[in-house]
């Protein structure tokens, strides 16, 4: 198994899309080996491509108030991983952003869930990251279905709908997500992120 800070140096020099990226290559996410918790996104905005940090924008700040954590914490590698299912951003397509590039998650999603030995809860948010982690689904899973019942894999994994502002309609009319899973989802956070960091021995 390739070391951790190997293979991130690794993946941040990728340019196996490039041809395809408008924008060029710029890997966004982060990951330690003591990460309990490990957030699965789609692919980077145009806005976290710029500033190089993964949710720095309005779905950030609506998913860390759906997790109940603050920036700082969010952005602590020893306790949250960032491992979107495409590093790069994938430009834009008729009706948002383009989905993210297949070759990603296909060349590094595997070595890397191998290094993160320690996630207590995977949060997979939108349709391409519950496909990839929860193939009960199917190919191309229906995101209300998934959500609707988030307790079939609770409380190891749990899917979630995409934060954007885009997505305010189907919150309105899913009630139930911010009364119900929501609250249940803060109170995991807060359990595993008040327990001790873990040890992880080290290759000698």
């Amino acid at each position: 198994m390739r070391d951790l800070t190997e293979l991130l140096t690794e993946i941040r020099a990728c340019r196996l899309c490039a041809e395809h990226l408008p924008l060029g290559p710029n890997p966004v996410l982060q990951a330690s080996q003591t990460a309990k918790i490990l957030i699965v996104g789609q692919a980077p905005g145009i806005r976290v491509h710029r500033t190089g940090l993964p949710f720095n924008d309005p779905s950030g700040d609506r998913l860390r108030d759906w997790l109940g954590i603050d920036r700082d914490s969010f952005y602590d590698p020893a306790l949250m991983a960032i491992v979107p299912m495409g590093f790069c951003y994938p430009g834009r397509g008729k009706s948002g952003d383009l989905p993210p590039r297949p070759e990603c998650a296909a060349t590094w999603r595997v070595p890397l869930m191998a290094n993160l030995p320690s996630i207590r809860l995977t949060v997979v948010i939108g349709r391409y990251a519950i496909a990839y982690h929860l193939p009960d689904y199917g190919r191309n899973p229906s995101v209300t279905n998934a959500v609707a019942n988030w307790r079939s894999h609770w409380p190891d994994v749990i899917p979630l709908p995409h934060p954007s502002p885009r997505n305010n309609l189907w919150l309105r009319r899913n009630a139930w997500f911010e009364a119900e899973v929501v609250p249940a989802l803060r109170a995991r956070v807060t359990e595993i992120l008040s327990s001790p960091l873990p040890e992880i021995s080290r290759p000698s």
